[in-house]
């Protein structure tokens, strides 16, 4: 492996004991085998899986760990005696502000991770976001600070991944569109009154991709596509009539760049997130890794079908955050984030997720955004509106609202 600008890398991972998370460990482990010991952690964060971070720190012999849930501070400085232990609310961006590193992986799943990923900018760090949250809802304050600070934003999202490995350099001027590819999800080809009644396990069956619960419902209602749409806006400095949505089931190409004399570039690879995690941490390097290889024999066909934003309404949605600025996104996101886990609990249909969320953005106005707190604020809004109205059904009828 070259050193410039690999070796000798020093890595935080927010959200160690989630799915993005436990990849981008294994990534590591592969490269240092192959690279002498390239990468090294130097910091781990999770929220609750206590005994998942203790065996990543034990492995990893890492000596900074963070766990949000204050109650698991004590059991862990026990387990890890001679590690520093941040724990409670701001344990990650405490982690992230006192702990010498060059790198931070952003995988905290929801707006959870925002404060810490500010904090990883301001530190002027290499951040690899797959928290597609930071920028849905604060991206309006990313930008400045990534000017300020000097730090670099390299996508993790499959779909932002491919945009930035086919835009390369090149000015924006050149761009006509971008084109972000959908598998569709679980319910792809099922008609909209059934969907709408579908349940959490059918909603947890996604086809081609292996993610956590919130992100996989996210993609059975499209929401996570949405939710990318607002994240490309602000990546690539696009507006939103420059972005749109393909449904591709066989998730190969990941995306498509279209510039202005009509030629296309295209990023393919099997659906497995080791392949831009791997790439986010050796940017603007390429290595072998753990990443599975296409079997070129075995391709035999390219699906691609336009989206359908009568079923998937909350494509539409994406749209009009982009158009209402502010703390729209915090908004969209914050709903969402609340409607999903209610459903992950049974206490709302799978219909009613983006209904909610379409509820919220009528109901709250969206205000500029000057600072964390107001979008935070906004996120806060979003949520207790989206409770209180959970409540208000229910208190109407016998079954799941």
């Amino acid at each position: 492996m070259s050193k410039v600008g690999v070796v000798d890398r020093k890595l935080i991972v927010l959200g160690s004991t989630g799915s993005i998370g436990e990849n981008t460990l294994e990534v590591v482990h592969r490269l240092n085998q192959n690279c002498h010991d390239a990468i090294q952690i130097v910091g781990l964060a999770a929220g609750y899986n206590l005994d998942g971070l203790i065996q990543q720190a034990r492995r990893f012999n890492v000596r900074s760990v963070a766990i949000a849930d204050p109650n698991l501070d004590q059991p862990l400085r026990e387990a890890l005696p001679k590690a520093r232990v941040f724990a409670g609310a701001n344990a990650a961006r405490s982690l992230v502000q006192q702990v010498e590193a060059t790198d931070v992986m952003a995988a905290v799943v929801g707006v959870a991770g925002l404060p810490a990923t500010l904090e990883a900018i301001r530190q002027g760090r290499v951040i690899s976001l797959a928290n597609k949250e930071t920028l849905v809802a604060a991206g309006a304050l990313v930008g400045p600070l990534l000017c300020r600070y000097g730090a670099q934003l390299i996508p993790v999202d499959s779909e932002h991944s491919a945009i930035f490995q086919c835009l390369g350099s090149r000015p924006q001027a050149e761009v006509k569109r971008i084109v972000l590819t959908a598998s569709g999800g679980p319910f792809r080809t099922i008609d909209r009154q059934a969907m709408e009644q579908s349940t959490v396990e059918q909603a947890l069956d996604h086809p081609t991709w292996n993610m956590g619960p919130k992100v996989t419902v996210d993609s059975a209602t499209m929401m996570n596509k949405a939710l990318e749409i607002i994240e490309a806006h602000w990546l690539f400095n696009l507006p939103g009539d420059k972005i749109e949505v393909v449904v591709h089931p066989q998730s190969i190409v990941h995306s498509f760049v279209e510039f202005m004399d009509h030629s296309v570039l295209a990023q393919l690879g099997p659906p497995d997130m080791r392949t831009p995690i791997q790439y986010a941490l050796t940017h603007p390097h390429r290595f072998s890794g753990c990443s599975l290889a296409l079997d070129w024999s075995k391709l035999t066909a390219l699906e691609f079908e336009p989206a359908d934003f009568e079923r998937f309404r909350s494509l539409k949605l994406a749209y009009e955050v982009i158009k209402a600025g502010g703390t729209a996104g915090a908004i969209f996101n914050g709903a969402n984030e609340a409607a999903v886990n209610a459903f992950l609990k049974r206490r709302v249909r799978f219909g009613r997720i983006v209904e909610l969320v379409t509820e919220a953005l009528a109901a709250i106005k969206s205000q500029p955004i000057d600072s964390l707190e107001t979008v935070l604020d906004a996120d806060c809004q979003a949520r207790t509106f989206v409770d209180r109205r959970i409540g208000e059904l229910a208190d109407r009828s016998a079954v799941a609202v």
